[in-house]
This record gives structure tokens, sequence and C-alpha cells, in this order.
């Protein structure tokens, strides 16, 4: 690519960039008019990259194969339809296909699913109403009022940003309803109190947000009030991160609840009374509510709180402590030094949590005396529950690995799990070999990685690591075209024609519990990075690795930018997908305000220190040799600042260094909005892959 480009020149006009030994300053940032997601200048910037990349990397022989087979993947309506929520006697589910690409919400009875022949009922047809309204409308989720479940809460993206649109919706008769609730386009977190209340926070105007950009009121709306004359419950100051708003159902009893986001970490949780009045949950603000079963709130611990240790569940009695604030607690389950809870759910009868056992997923199910047992799942695999509850007890959930496609079991108490559907395969499972191998990091701290190559493939291949490292988010061996948030079908393509495909759990996600995540914030970031390389280190000494290539999105992004500046003589490619990339701003750009508890404060001089250690951005050097960079974001992302992309991109032009980049016009944080979007990118991707690595 070349050196740089005019829109450039014309902009950089008069605003050399300066430097001290802290990194560059704001002022002297020469390219904070990227930060302008829409201005003309950065769009003719974007398209000008855009455009060369796509005559570098289209003209691969394979390109439209690629596209083609990876929309063929993930559009093949061989799919499961796996239920999103279980509404009393009934199940929703979010359909997409080749003829529905923004997608279909639909509805079938609990009786029709267990038979395996769910009859179902398009509710909501979000390719017809984006026609109709000519918009592009992303489906965001939809909120049900128990325990009819008739009116809903539907939340639409125009293009894919986390802000959005909320409508009121009868579920029963597959409509809006005209003069209902409605909600324009903002950061909304919304539930229902009842039929005709709702407790809010969102954009109320002026002085209404936090500086992450989330509100920092708390409303009670009722039905035929205006909402800017609706009353505010709580107000936080702008320095916390904002407000989550649920509303609690069992057996037909709602309990409105209130987390108050001091930081992205640190909560309060309140009950609001039927007086309008709330009452504060006096728990560690390190714990979390996560759900209701029995009568009582289920609370993870992500701290020891007196005799129960961190990573465990224990619980409290609502009726209780809403009625006159009594408040005790009781254990409920306390995982092993292998483990870490993934998930919570309850059912009629029985509470069900999924766990990772050295990263193999398991599920168990506990009566209402807290009485363990295991529900036989497959081994060796991931385990996720669907959907939970309703008027008898019934989870769905899935499983599978890297080989074997997702399947559909529903478990009864009483009864052993019932296959209710089986996804056809995509390759032959007998095609691939996996392996879990351990490296251990600069610390002496085992790190466990997951390797996928074709079966029998002897010798040292080439591969792609791919890492996430933050935020309590585990990465997880599920079937290899899965997941567009890691890099979808590309893997099974890698793989397919030689290669050899890593996922690393380095410490940050929640793969080991509490500890895994936060013995790496803020100071302690260095051993995430230390982590990735000690795996990267481990592949090369095993003789599994000829060329490597390190992929990451988000918070992976990040770190996969600074795998590329700390150790460029590790990575022969870097994958860098809607990443953070410039830690001096960061926490100025949208959302990035909210994760100052991950990373650390850069306007705190002792924080910053850190932070100027690794920021990619600021890290990049003329005279380094970096291996060629491939970097995707998204222009309607509007969590991570699609300005982290191009102001490293800018950067690289800057020093003469060849990168590629790509930024989707619509997508959100996704970087796509639908799936041909994610299948051009899919194959873009696959082309850099074999032009770097092999």
């Amino acid at each position: 690519m070349k050196l740089i480009s005019a829109a450039f020149l014309t902009l950089l006009a008069g605003c050399a960039a300066t430097t001290s030994d802290t990194g560059p300053t704001v002022s002297g940032d020469p390219y904070l008019w990227l930060e302008e997601v829409e201005s003309d200048a950065a769009l003719a910037q974007v398209r000008e990259w855009n455009g060369e990349t796509a005559a570098a990397l289209t003209e691969d022989a394979s390109f439209e194969t690629y596209r083609e087979r990876a929309y063929e993947i993930l559009a093949n309506p061989d799919r499961l339809s796996v239920p999103n929520r279980v509404l009393g006697d009934r199940v929703t589910n979010f359909w997409t296909d080749s003829e529905h690409t923004h997608g279909i919400w639909r509805v079938a009875t609990i009786d029709d699913m267990l038979a395996g022949t769910p009859m179902w009922r398009t509710v909501l047809d979000l390719d017809a109403l984006s026609v109709e309204e000519n918009r592009n409308w992303v489906w965001k989720g939809a909120n049900c009022l128990a325990p009819a479940y008739q009116r809903c809460l539907v939340s639409l993206s125009d293009g894919g940003s986390d802000a959005g649109y909320v409508r009121e919706f009868d579920l029963s008769a597959g409509r809006f309803i005209e003069g209902g609730f409605t909600l324009p386009e903002a950061k909304h977190d919304v539930t229902w109190m009842n039929r005709d209340t709702l407790l809010i926070s969102s954009d109320f105007g002026p002085d209404s947000l936090t500086e992450s950009g989330y509100g920092r009121q708390v409303r009670i709306w009722q039905r035929g009030v205006s909402l800017s004359d609706a009353p505010v419950l709580l107000e936080i100051p702008a320095s916390e991160v904002g407000f989550s708003v649920f509303t609690a159902s069992d057996d037909g009893t709602l309990y409105p609840i209130i987390s108050r986001n001091k930081t992205f970490w640190l909560h309060s949780f309140y009950h609001v009374l039927e007086d309008g009045t709330l009452r504060e949950v006096p728990m560690p603000d390190t714990a979390s509510i996560t759900e209701v079963f029995d009568g009582k709130a289920i609370v993870r611990l992500h701290e020891g709180w007196g005799d129960y240790p961190a990573g465990s569940l224990v619980a409290y009695d609502l009726d209780a402590f809403v009625r006159d604030g009594s408040f005790g607690i009781e254990p409920v389950f306390t995982p092993s030094e292998t483990q870490a809870i993934e998930q919570v759910a309850a059912g009629a009868d029985r509470l069900y949590i999924s766990l990772l056992d050295d990263v193999s997923g398991r599920l168990i199910a506990l009566d209402r005396n807290w009485k363990a047992e295991d529900v036989p799942v497959p081994e060796n695999g991931v385990v996720h529950v669907a959907a939970a509850g309703g008027k008898r007890d019934i989870a769905f959930f899935t499983a599978e690995s890297f080989a074997n496609p997702p399947q559909l079991f529903a478990t009864q108490s009483g009864e052993e799990p019932a296959l209710i559907e089986a996804r056809s395969p995509a390759f032959d499972p007998d095609s691939i070999d996996v392996e879990q191998r351990f490296a251990t990091s600069s610390d002496g701290t085992k790190i466990p990685y997951f390797v996928v190559r074709p079966a029998g493939a002897e010798g040292p291949l080439p591969t792609i690591m791919h890492a996430y490292g933050g935020f309590r988010i585990a990465q997880l061996p599920d079937y290899l075209i899965k997941h567009p948030y890691r890099i979808g079908p590309m893997g099974l393509f890698w793989v397919q024609e030689g290669g050899s495909f890593v996922l690393a759990n380095i410490r940050g996600g929640g793969e080991y519990g509490p500890d895994w995540h936060e013995s790496v914030l803020k100071e302690n970031r260095q051993k995430v990075f230390d982590d990735l390389y000690a795996v990267g280190e481990d592949l090369k000494q095993a003789g599994l690795s000829s060329t490597l290539a390190a992929s990451g999105r988000s918070n992976g992004g990040l770190l996969v930018g600074v795998a590329m500046t700390q150790r460029p003589d590790l990575f022969d490619g870097i994958i860098m997908g809607v990443p953070l990339a410039d830690m001096q701003r960061y926490d100025k750009l949208l959302a990035g305000a909210s994760w100052t508890g991950e990373y650390g404060d850069p306007d705190v001089p002792a924080e910053w220190e850190t932070l100027r250690t690794y920021s990619p951005y600021q890290n990049l050097t003329p005279g380094a040799d970096y291996p060629a960079p491939m970097i995707y974001t998204s222009t309607k992302d509007d969590r991570v600042h699609p300005a982290h992309a191009r102001k490293m991109a800018a950067r690289l032009e800057e020093f003469g260094k060849p990168f590629y980049y790509y930024e989707n016009i619509e997508g959100g944080h996704a970087g796509a909005a639908n799936q041909r979007e994610e299948a051009y990118r899919a194959a873009l991707m696959m082309a850099y892959a074999r032009r770097v690595l092999k």
C-alpha cells in the first residue's frame, strides 16, 4: 500500500505529531480527525483503504469460492432451531437463512418442540419490516412480561449498533401496538414493572448520560405519561458507568431490580418496592444477582464473602428481604479448583448450572435443597443452556465440540436428556484431530490451549491462533465452523487446506473462575500478553507450527495489536478485529470509559505508566519489522470506536508499513450486519492468511 494518501496530506498540513517520554500527546496526535466517525474525510480514507485491500485480496483465485462456501455455511437452513426463551407453554426463536437475512422472530409450543416437530409461527419478519420502513433492522432481542408473556418490548438497531429503538409488541397478535410504549434511538436499558409501567435507564436529554455514554438516571414510566415527565427513581454521578434494570419472575411474582454499575466490575443492587422506594441488597459490590429460583435470589460471588469462596453461588430469601429487609445467605454451590461456572438458569423445579472443568463442558441440576446431580452430556465439548423455565421443569441445552456439530437436548426432572434435534455435519468429524495442551507462562502458570489439525498430520503446519484474554469471557472449543466472533467458517477452510487452528485459553477470561480474570487486571495486564507468547512459543518448540498468525477481536484485537508490537519475531500475521488500539484515548471514545476497571485510567499517571508500555498505537515505531496485519472494524460500531482501527492503519501507513484494512459501513460491534457481510469478511481473512502464512 502506498505510504500516505491525498486525504492525509490535506488534513496533516500544519499538524505534525509531537511525542514525549510518555508517548504522543493528544494535541500532537495527527489522526484525531479519524475519530469523526462519518465525516467525509474519514469515510473517504476508509473507502480508499477498503479498495486497496479488496484489490489485493479478492484477486486470490479462490476468493469467490471461499465467499460462497462461507455464505452457504452461515445461511444453511440445516441449523438447529434453538429456543431463546421459554415463555409459559411456548418457546421463542430468532432465525436467519438465505431467505431471511435480517431474520424472523417466531414461536412454537413446548410440546411440539419436545416432539422434535416444532410448528413455528412467525410473529415478526425483519426483512419485510426493513423494506417497509427503509431501514437495515438488526435484531437486539425482546423482553416479554411474565406470566402471560403477551406484551413484549422489542429492541431493534438500524445497522447493528448498540444504540437502538424499543417498541411494544403483542406476541399473540404478531404486531406492534399502536400507541404503545416506544423509545427513539439510544442505548436503552428497560424492563417491565407491570403491564402499564416500565423501569427505564436511557438518554433523557442534556446531562442524562454518564461519561461511558449510558443513562445516569433510572425512571419509572407509566403508560400515558410523557417520558420527560417520568419521575427519577435513582441518579448516579457521570463518572460511574450506568445502570442495568431487569425484572425477575418467580411463580408469577415479579421482582424489579436495579444494578447500579459503579464500574464495569463493581455494582450495587436495589429492589424496587411496591411503593416505589428502593432497598439496597447488603452484599459485596463485586457480587451479582444471576437468577431467581424457589423464592430466592441466586448470587454469584467474584471474591470471597465470609466462609463462601470466590466463584461460588449463595442465595437469600426474596420475599423476606422485600417485605421487611430481613437478610441472610445460604450456600448453593461451590465449584472445584479446575471448574468455573458459565451459566445459571432456573427451571420450574431445578436450578441448572453449566460448568467448565479444565475448559470442558458439564451440566448439573440442583433441587430445592441444593442437592446436585450431573445431567449426562457429551464429553470434551461445550454445553450451553439455551432456555429454561415454564410451567413445568424443562431446560433446553446444546452440546457440541470442535469436531461435532451442535445437538439440541431437553432435560426434565427424573428423565434422561432427550435428543430433540441434531445438525448435519458440515465436515467429516474424523477428518480432524483435536488435542488439548498446556503451555507455561512467564510466571509459571499453566495455560491450556486446543490444537485442531488435519487428521494424521505430522510436523509443523501454518497456524492461526485465536485468543481473547479479558472481561471474564471464556474461549470455548465449540464447532469449528461456528462463531463469527472468532473467525467463523474460515477455521474449517484453514484446516481443510492443511493448516492448524489453535484456541488459547489465556488469563483474563473465565476459564477457571474469578482469579483467572482478576489476577491480570490493570497493572498486571502484561501477564495476558505473556500467556499468548507462551502458547506461541510452545507451538514452535513442540514442532507444531511453521508460520504463526495471532487472531483476536475487540479486547482480543487489542491483544494481538500488542503482540504485533511486542513480539513481531514470533508472529507472521495478525488478524486484528474491531480492536482497541489507542489506550491513551480509549476512555474518551464511545463506551471506553466503562472499561477503566479492566485496563486502568490513562488520566491517572500511575495507570498510564502501565498502559503506555503496551498501547499498540503509541508503541508503533518506524524502524520495526512488523508482520502485515489484517485490520477490520465497522463504521456502525458504537462500542469500540472505529478510530482505533483507523488510527492504527494511519500510523502504519505513515511509517511505510504494509497492512490490510476492511471497514464495514454497517454491522456494529459484530463487524457485520448480515450473513453476506460475514461471508465476505471470512473470505478476505482466508485470502489474507494464505498470503502471509503459506
